[in-house]
């Protein structure tokens, strides 16, 4: 079945793009200005590809206030698989993660962090089905931790 109307998704995940979005990236896939290939037609060392990185990078700093003492990383793959990188690079042998739990996607990173190394959960919300996060005076961080993580609310 073909629908001609467009669908509104206000989902966590991938939502709904304005068109004139849409249609510019639809155009730059077959063809980038000036360049004659598709971005997945050019070698990811080159300069165009380069600059491209270079301004979408600039502009997600811009966008989300990011500060020019933090790096920002692009990534393949979804919030699951974040869940396995973070505690990989991040939870070195005989440190400690802390996980506030806050609902199913907290479940899903301790799950992961627990297959790389040790993981103290500092506060759950599970009790009251995760309608809150939890309060500061309910967090039993871990002194010297390697990384907190939160997550939402998401039962």
């Amino acid at each position: 079945m073909t629908t001609l109307t467009r669908i509104y998704n206000f989902a966590a995940g991938p939502a709904i793009l304005p068109l004139p979005v849409l249609e510019e990236a639809q155009r730059d896939l077959v063809s980038l200005p000036g360049v004659g290939m598709s971005v997945m037609e050019i070698s990811h060392r080159s300069s165009t590809f380069e600059d491209l990185l270079s301004k979408a990078i600039a502009d997600i700093r811009e966008l989300a206030g990011v500060p020019s003492n933090y790096r920002i990383l692009m990534l393949q793959g979804g919030a699951s698989l974040q869940f396995s990188m973070v505690p990989m690079n991040l939870l070195t042998p005989g440190s400690t993660a802390d996980y506030i739990d806050t609902g199913s996607w907290s479940y899903k990173a301790i799950k992961e962090a627990k297959r790389v190394g040790k993981v103290n959960v500092t506060g759950s919300t599970k009790a009251d089905n995760y309608s809150r996060i939890p309060g500061q005076s309910e967090l039993k961080f871990t002194t010297g931790a390697a990384y907190v993580h939160m997550g939402q609310i998401n039962p």
